[in-house]
């Protein structure tokens, strides 16, 4: 009873609270309504915008599906999907491709320009390696040597983990044999075959390390001295 009594007394005190503060308490309520209300309108937004932009993505991908040159240039296409959905996830593939577009009709400068921006745009996206590696390959393919080392050698050290390593490695060793540092250019693609054992890529680079080995026979390690056989006593 006296649970009830404190209960009933509690809910008077709210009610008497309310009365007193009517005009506060429903502003307040109401604005937590259209507060709920906006969250709730922008997740959706976010999801139609990123709905449209999957399918504008799609749209700009079909005339390229079989090697097909229809319409618009392609790269131009992707390019456009990426700066009218930006921030969407479309958006980030889009600027890949068309990023790679620009660097297969052999414009590394504007190519590198877009792999620059999604790294900067979309520094948190899982697909980041590929942009390093694509920026790193436009140095190279423009002959800044010395600055695509670097680039590739930033993207081994600073992102291990991401699954274009092997490829930075690879190109790495291709540049460290071109500078005649076989040395380097030997552990580079030692790496590779390591990683990838049963890949392409991992047999074409041990087929790499054979070539600097017959090259270069300095480079052949030896073999390990032995330090505990057993002594031999001969029999007088």
């Amino acid at each position: 009873m006296e649970s009830d009594v404190a209960h009933l007394s509690l809910a008077h005190q709210a009610w008497a609270w309310f009365e007193v503060n009517k005009k506060p308490a429903i502003v307040g309520a109401v604005v937590i309504l259209f507060a709920g209300a906006a969250v709730s309108f922008y997740f959706y937004q976010r999801g139609e915008t990123e709905q449209a932009a999957a399918e504008a993505l799609s749209a700009a991908a079909v005339p390229q599906m079989g090697g097909a040159r229809i319409g618009a240039d392609p790269a131009a296409a992707y390019l456009k999907v990426a700066s009218e959905y930006a921030g969407t996830s479309a958006a980030g593939r889009a600027l890949l491709l068309g990023a790679g577009g620009l660097f297969t009709e052999g414009k590394y400068t504007e190519a590198k320009a877009q792999f620059d921006r999604f790294t900067r745009e979309y520094a948190n996206s899982p697909l980041t390696g590929e942009a390093l590696l694509g920026s790193a390959a436009c140095l190279d393919a423009m002959g800044n040597t010395n600055q695509a080392v670097m680039a590739y050698g930033n993207l081994v050290r600073q992102h291990p983990g991401e699954n274009v390593v092997s490829q930075a490695r690879f190109a790495l060793g291709r540049l460290y044999e071109a500078q005649n540092d076989p040395d380097k250019a030997r552990t580079e693609f030692e790496e590779v075959a390591r990683a990838n054992p049963y890949g392409s890529l991992g047999s074409e680079a041990g087929m790499r390390v054979e070539e600097l080995n017959l090259k270069y026979p300095k480079l052949v390690p030896l073999g390990p001295t032995p330090t505990n056989a057993p002594m031999t006593i001969e029999k007088q």
